[in-house]
């Protein structure tokens, strides 16, 4: 593929489709059996691309399933009382849910965790994506998780909070949801984000948002216009309101990816009483809700200036992105800043550590200096904790 950016950045074999994923590929087939189909897509991709970390880059990005033990969680009609099925957020991957399909798991919770099309691959896998695919997924995944289980409830991950929404308003066999960092509303100069296809064809470039060197395993760094487009476009199709179920929400008031302050208003208008909301920021919100379990945000101790979108579903303890992981996001100097860029990327040497703030990219926090977006939750732990109430209340 040829063409550059506007900032010399050049694209590459990445940033067109892979020709294998496309479009959903699940539909008819039992859980296991995608997951080993999509597994087998992902190594074929990703040999092709010659990923330097070929198995790690697989396992992660694949689809997983997970049982609990014990003859307590067995349901009464069905081999498991309750599921949940796990969905990433745009332009991430299942990774992002493994740690939350652990603590489900634990809970007595029978875990599936499908892949959104054009995930998972290579960034130009999105070019001709459409939402409806994504819904697809979890459409499929609803299926296969309510065969098995007598109380079925969904949790998301930013996008995927948002396309549980949208399967929860569709399915009166949903008992509950679980929305972390949810993208109910996103800035609207998304809606505009396709005119580039216009032109485009004159100059590739044009599709993209930003052309990234995408050395992440997990997550694309490259980002074209085409998701953003779809994504706004899922965003109007969702519900005002949930529907009569308890609901576990988490967001931040720092978020620079989506609305956060949708989400509050979402969940004052809970209709159930048993529903929660945790909300990280650096100032508690004016007249807190009961329901609302406000956390302080900033660490300074641990030089952190407040929570991040991508903060929320990873603990301190993740071997990628955690706070001794060997992956730092410093995208938001690249490339316009390559000596900050540089620095950053070398903050992830423990003797460099201390030069770097961590906290979402916004002017202020930049202002303070170097800066990592920060990609875990210190406060995962509590997090957890409050989770696990709300279980345990579950009706």
């Amino acid at each position: 593929m040829n063409g550059r950016g506007s900032d010399g950045v050049r694209l590459e074999a990445r940033h067109g489709p892979s020709g294998e994923n496309s479009r959903f590929i699940g539909d008819g087939l039992v859980f296991g059996e995608y997951v080993r189909r999509t597994t087998a897509m992902l190594r074929r991709v990703h040999t092709r691309l010659g990923s330097a970390e070929l198995e790690k880059a697989v396992a992660g990005n694949a689809p997983f399933e997970s049982y609990p033990a014990g003859d307590a969680r067995k349901g009464k009609g069905k081999p498991y009382l309750r599921g949940v099925l796990l969905t990433h957020g745009l332009s991430d991957s299942p990774y992002f849910m493994r740690h939350l399909g652990a603590f489900f798991q634990r809970n007595g919770f029978r875990v599936m965790a499908p892949l959104l099309p054009g995930h998972g691959t290579q960034p130009g896998d999105l070019l001709g994506m459409r939402w409806q695919e994504w819904a697809r997924a979890v459409r499929y995944g609803t299926e296969c998780l309510a065969a098995e289980v007598d109380e079925l409830y969904l949790a998301g991950y930013s996008a995927g909070a948002a396309l549980s929404l949208l399967q929860s308003a569709q399915d009166e066999r949903v008992r509950g949801l679980f929305l972390f960092s949810p993208a109910l509303e996103i800035s609207t100069r998304a809606r505009c984000a396709n005119l580039h296809k216009l032109y485009s064809w004159l100059s590739p470039e044009n599709a993209w948002v930003g052309i990234m060197p995408d050395r992440d395993l997990y997550k694309y760094e490259s980002f074209c216009k085409n998701a953003a487009a779809q994504m706004y476009a899922l965003t109007q199709v969702l519900p005002k309101r949930g529907r009569d179920i308890p609901m576990f929400a988490v967001a931040s008031a720092d978020d620079a990816t989506v609305h956060a302050a949708a989400t509050l208003r979402f969940m004052q208008q809970a209709r159930h009483s048993h529903s929660r909301l945790v909300w990280y920021a650096v100032q508690a919100p004016q007249g807190i809700a009961p329901h609302v379990e406000w956390i302080d945000s900033a660490l300074p101790g641990q030089r952190i200036l407040g929570s991040a979108h991508t903060a929320v579903v990873l603990p301190p303890e993740d071997a990628h992105y955690g706070a001794a992981g060997d992956y730092v996001n410093c995208l938001h100097y690249y490339p316009h800043d390559m000596q900050n860029y540089a620095m950053c990327l070398a903050s992830l040497r423990d003797e460099c550590q201390g030069d770097a703030w961590q906290g979402e990219v916004t002017e202020q926090n930049l202002g303070r200096g170097l800066l990592r977006r920060l990609m875990y939750n210190p406060h995962f732990a509590a997090l957890e904790v409050s989770m696990q109430k709300f279980i345990e209340g579950l009706p």
